[in-house]
């Protein structure tokens, strides 16, 4: 691993008091001395999570194995044939040829367990940190497990059950079903709004399909943004892509919206669509996509979209704490870049191996993506728009999540 420099941790009360509602806050009051701030790393294809520093040198610290019960599991599956049969199309199709035991996860507030979705295993279990053993599992609707997210004050996690076209919501803590709403079509990616009353689902219908081109895009289903009341699960709105993107010409885009973030204030929403290189720009007041940019093509890159991973051409976008700075992953492109937020202008293309999502350092300082294809984790520093250090991971990272674990871990004692 080479480290280009050193950062000072934020403390952990400070960082909670930016990103978690009163819940957390009173966590962090209570358990700030014992509690690290670190990273999550999913190793989808090996069944493992990697415990990363969250800044400075993004030194691992420690491994966590999330699929501890896989002989039962596996057991369950092999006795029913309608389970096997999705396993298999999944293993198949949208792992590649490799079961995906690891898409999201998150810290519990106390620290001390990772909470994980299992798309190969259609469930969310909590593992314990110290132990390493299985707290709850909760089986989700169907038979596929994707996106997860976590709520500002950190006690209820959004899970999309990608086949039940459906998004159930956990208490992070028990596991207890706290409600579900519907969705489009392979509900995918979920984010709550920064004061916790709403949570925004992005369906991205069919991407398995050989039916790549655009004159098939009837046949990838009903693809759309869900809003809802994060309390009740009653439907606020929806936003269907295909008509704002037809409004100004592109019409043969997708309207599979997959990865997203919201600017500070959240009046802009920033996403990508399947197939494109780049990202686009929506404005939340005025309903309509106010800017489009499109990122330069790799040329060693495959011109025939049907080789893509399930439909993406960029998967992953982030944006730094103020705002002013993107970060993409282009993914079947090989490379991440930073982009200046006003002019929209890309900096140096980092070459990355299939880098498949963008987060933010605990510091706010850098991109952070992760290189499925190179089994490593890149930090990017969104003032220069250069790679500052790198660590080697578990199988196919994906998922890079923000969390905590207690002070002094460096991995459970057993599992």
């Amino acid at each position: 691993m080479s480290v280009l420099r050193s950062r000072h941790l934020f403390s952990l009360a400070a960082a909670l008091a930016l990103t978690a509602g009163t819940t957390a806050t009173a966590v962090a009051q209570d358990t700030a001395a014992a509690l690290r701030e670190v990273m999550f790393v999913g190793n989808n294809w090996d069944g493992t999570a990697d415990v990363i520093e969250s800044t400075g040198d993004f030194a691992r610290l420690g491994r966590v194995d999330v699929i501890p019960d896989k002989a039962q599991r596996m057991a369950e599956i092999n006795a029913d044939p309608i389970k096997w049969i999705y396993f298999m199309a999944i293993r198949n199709s949208v792992g590649e040829g490799h079961d995906q035991f690891v898409d999201d996860m998150y810290s519990t507030p106390d620290g001390r367990s990772m909470v994980v979705s299992r798309p190969s295993f259609a469930d969310v279990v909590s593992i314990d940190l110290t132990t390493g053993r299985i707290n709850w599992r909760h089986p989700v609707a169907g038979y596929r497990a994707d996106h997860m997210a976590v709520s500002p004050d950190g006690t209820r996690v959004a899970v999309s059950a990608s086949t039940a076209g459906k998004v159930q919501v956990l208490d992070i803590v028990t596991g207890r079903g706290l409600g579900e709403f519907t969705t489009g079509d392979k509900p995918h990616e979920n984010i709550f709004t920064k004061d916790g009353k709403y949570i925004w689902n992005m369906a991205i219908g069919e991407v398995n399909t050989a039916l790549d081109d655009p004159v098939w895009d009837w046949t990838k289903g009903d693809r759309h943004i869900t809003v809802v009341d994060a309390t009740t699960f009653k439907q606020v709105k929806t936003i269907d892509m295909r008509g704002r993107l037809d409004a100004i010409g592109l019409k043969d885009f997708s309207d599979a919206v997959r990865p997203a973030v919201f600017s500070p204030d959240e009046s802009t929403l920033y996403f990508q669509v399947s197939f494109f290189n780049g990202f686009l720009e929506y404005d939340l007041a005025a309903d309509r996509i106010t800017r489009v940019k499109t990122l330069p093509k790799n040329p060693a890159t495959s011109p025939d979209r049907t080789t893509w991973v399930n439909d993406s051409r960029h998967h992953g976008i982030s944006m730094n704490p103020s705002g002013t700075k993107l970060c993409v992953a282009g993914t079947m492109d090989d490379y991440a870049t930073v982009v200046d937020r006003t002019t929209l202008q890309e900096g140096p293309l980092v070459s990355a191996s299939k880098p498949y999502w963008a987060t933010v350092s605990g510091d706010g300082r850098d991109c952070i993506v992760s290189e499925s294809g190179a089994d490593r984790v890149t930090a990017i520093d969104f003032a220069t728009g250069e790679k500052v250090a790198s660590v080697q991971v578990g199988d196919h990272p994906q998922r890079v999540r923000l969390a905590h674990v207690p002070e002094g871990w460096t991995g459970p004692s057993a599992g």
